[in-house]
């Protein structure tokens, strides 16, 4: 079997159990001969635990089976398929790849946004992290392509944002401050021999999981947004929600309301503003006010 085919037999086999949460393989079989790729044919149980066995290894994703719940499958760590996730994202980009594979002839007709890949200081970067090695990087200003400053710093982790390379990056004790770079801005990158000791206990996606994006202010408090969405802009919403603490708390007729949980970062703003008269902020107060005063200012260069 050729590898692609089976990536989308991988692809599709965790897809359909995180979807219907849990699943006996007779259940898991019966959406499978719905199919193209089953051919008819039924996925035979020898099959399936080398399926599960090889999504283990290739992206971390546990199937395991309930035999108290009439023997059925599910996710045991569907954790690691949240939207930030690297397996998310490999599986997400083994999908499309497969998709394309089997579209030559329309590649004309298949727009895809662009991704900086940032060259060789992304590898270098992840390069260095693996080796728990620390990094000399010569940052520039923005609009500028001059030197602001040369560090030493000890690679964190790499966070992917509205199509932008960041790394999170600690100066070396006795400082130890963790602060964010994009990756856009290094104007150079060279990896040190000099070993540091990465914090086993930290957590990079704790580290933003208050934040709208790449921003973390310990000035700015995490609280309770609440956004009112005017007509189909809560349908948007609920498509593609802002944060993933964001829920529904009341549904009207002409609005609905939504509930997030946050430090509203001046990042946060610009969604806010992009969406104009779509949504109304009803709390808290200072953000209202400061979404409101940005809009009159805009209003004024068309006076």
């Amino acid at each position: 079997m050729k590898s692609y085919a089976l990536f989308q037999q991988y692809i599709w086999l965790v897809n359909t159990i995180h979807k219907y949460r849990k699943l006996t393989l007779d259940e898991i079989n019966q959406h499978w001969l719905d199919t193209d790729m089953s051919e008819g044919l039924p996925i035979a149980r020898s099959t399936f635990n080398r399926h599960r066995d090889a999504i283990l290894d290739m992206f971390g994703v546990i199937i395991e089976c309930d035999k108290k719940d009439g023997f059925r499958y599910y996710i045991y760590n569907a954790e690691v398929l949240e939207e930030d996730s690297i397996q998310n994202w490999m599986l997400s980009t083994l999908s499309v790849n497969i998709i394309l594979s089997e579209s030559k002839g329309v590649y004309d007709r298949i727009l895809l946004e662009q991704i900086p890949s940032d060259g060789d200081n992304l590898h270098k970067f992840i390069d260095a992290m693996k080796r728990g090695v620390r990094v000399k990087v010569g940052y520039r200003k923005y609009g500028s392509q001059e030197i602001k400053s040369t560090m030493t710093l000890e690679p964190y982790f790499v966070k992917l944002f509205n199509k932008r390379w960041y790394a999170l990056v600690k100066f070396p004790e006795p400082d130890g401050m963790l602060f964010t770079l994009a990756f856009d801005r290094i104007v150079y990158l060279e990896i040190t021999e000099d070993k540091y000791i990465y914090d086993k206990d930290f957590d990079p996606t704790g580290w933003f999981r208050n934040c709208y994006g790449i921003v973390r202010d310990n000035d700015v408090p995490i609280e309770k947004i609440v956004i009112r969405a005017f007509g189909k802009e809560a349908d948007y919403l609920r498509d593609l929600p802002l944060h993933h603490s964001q829920k529904e708390i009341a549904h009207e007729e002409e609005f609905s309301d939504f509930e997030l949980i946050l430090s509203p970062t001046a990042d946060f703003w610009t969604p806010l503003m992009a969406r104009g008269a779509t949504i109304k902020i009803l709390q808290p107060q200072w953000l209202a006010d400061e979404i409101k005063k940005m809009h009159l200012e805009a209003a004024k260069l068309y006076e």
